[in-house]
């Protein structure tokens, strides 16, 4: 039985609103940024916005495990589980330091593999992405307050061709490869798991990954897709799944290749650019 629940949602969301102001305080003045031992940045609003959204979940779900970032950086890592929160509280730390607006705050409940309920939120320019089992939205932020909502779904892609988005910090040869099964009409640089939701939101089409990227990093951007309507697939077409753990060679939680896409007719299955 499922715990995703209207009530539940409208707590991640609260929590992410917190999360994003705290991030924002930061956002305001010099940033300081450390280095972790993969070599990927950190700063204070990473640490400080992942310790809202624990406090908040702790709240909301405290029999739930959660799989946090910097948590797990720091070696701690719950025990295996059917249903779990996975939390990136800064998604586009890079994006974050350079002040381009494009980094987000990510909430996802995973439930037996799969993402049904996810928050996103871009506090920088105030868009706020959310989606369960009874559908997907978009809000409008304003400081801590929600200003405006709308449903979303994914779009037809539009007669002169799809909008394809890539990464403003990841993009690769394989990326570039990359064809889909229509025309592009455009191609869209973008920022964090901003991409899943532009796609949700029906301003995009579809989003290739060839380059390596965490569970945190897309599930609440693939929550939010998958409610609206969309997919996210390996590149042979599975449905991609959540909770990858003792896999020789590769850390817990890391992610293949994949596709997201307003519609599985659009994804070409690329197994030779895994």
């Amino acid at each position: 039985m499922t715990i995703a629940s209207p009530r539940l949602l409208d707590g991640l969301i609260a929590a992410s609103i917190e999360a994003g102001q705290v991030i924002l305080d930061i956002y305001a003045r010099p940033i300081d940024v450390a280095f972790k031992a993969d070599a990927s940045p950190v700063t204070e609003a990473d640490g400080l916005a992942e310790a809202v959204l624990l406090a908040a979940l702790t709240r909301l779900a405290p029999d739930v495990p959660v799989v946090a970032e910097e948590s797990v950086s720091a070696g701690r890592v719950p025990a295996a589980a059917d249903r779990f929160f996975l939390v990136d509280p800064l998604d586009g730390t890079k994006e974050f330091i350079r002040r381009n607006g494009d980094f987000t705050v990510n909430v996802a409940l995973i439930e037996r593999g799969e993402p049904v309920m996810g928050v996103v939120h871009a506090p920088a320019i105030g868009r706020l992405f959310a989606g369960g089992p009874e559908g997907a939205w978009e809000m409008a932020v304003d400081g801590d307050a929600i200003v405006e909502r709308r449903p979303i779904r994914v779009r037809d892609v539009p007669a002169e061709g799809a909008t394809l988005l890539v990464s403003r910090s990841h993009a690769t040869a394989a990326t570039d490869a990359f064809r889909p099964t229509v025309a592009v009409a455009d191609r869209r640089v973008v920022g964090s798991s901003l991409k899943f939701c532009l796609i949700a939101a029906g301003e995009a089409d579809v989003y290739p990954r060839f380059g390596p990227t965490m569970e945190w990093d897309t599930a609440a951007g693939d929550a939010v897709l998958r409610a609206a309507g969309g997919i996210m697939v390996l590149p042979d077409g599975e449905l991609f799944p959540y909770g990858k753990r003792d896999r020789p060679g590769l850390a817990d939680f890391a992610n293949p290749s994949f596709i997201a896409a307003s519609d599985r007719r659009l994804v070409a299955f690329h197994r030779d650019l895994v």
